[in-house]
């Protein structure tokens, strides 16, 4: 049983790595064709793992969201992790532009969209917290805050290729870093 699992497993991923490519190159309204033929898989296959487009796209965020996930636990010891996975969210969005603007395209009321926007909080809440009780970060930041941060990214978009979008998006990451940054002591050293 378990060759015939993996073998599945692989074929996902295979499709999930092609349309993650695909929708980067041409947009997420990209026909599902292109994926199709990138994967090298059939028809049928991509539509037993992903009934349709919206399907397709919530998989991959949830990729992404897992893949921030590992880094932010890779990075838990540190006292920069959350300035180090906020650098690494932005580089994210710059890449993958069209991703970036279904999620903000997607209704508020959305079940997967409420679900993203519990993972935000709970992947970077605490590595913002570890830096905070290392007087890296302003002590009043709060989820609420955190999730505008986080929003704010977007606006590397506005870069007309992929080398401009990660520009701004290093950009972006710096100003908010330096806007959450804990103020500094008379005497030189953090409050």
């Amino acid at each position: 049983m378990a060759p015939r699992s993996s073998d599945a497993a692989l074929r996902r991923r295979q499709i999930l790595d092609a349309a993650d490519e695909v929708f980067c190159e041409h947009g997420v309204n990209a026909p599902l064709e292109l994926v199709v033929e990138r994967a090298g898989l059939g028809r049928a296959t991509l539509y037993r793992n992903f009934p349709d487009r919206v399907a397709l796209l919530m998989a991959l965020l949830d990729r992404a969201f897992d893949a921030l996930e590992r880094r932010a636990h890779d990075l838990a010891d540190r006292d920069d992790a959350f300035g180090v996975l906020l650098h690494d969210a932005a580089e994210h969005v710059a890449v993958c532009a069209p991703l970036v603007d279904f999620w903000r395209a997607m209704a508020r009321s959305d079940a997967a969209m409420s679900r993203g926007e519990r993972r935000v909080p709970e992947i970077f809440m605490p590595l913002l917290q570890r830096g905070i009780a290392a007087a890296r970060y302003r002590p009043d930041v709060d989820e609420e805050q955190l999730m505008l941060v986080v929003d704010m990214l977007g606006s590397c978009l506005r870069g007309r290729d992929e080398a401009e979008r990660k520009r701004l998006a290093r950009r972006s990451a710096d100003l908010l870093l330096q806007a959450l940054r804990a103020p500094v002591a008379a005497g030189g050293g953090r409050r």
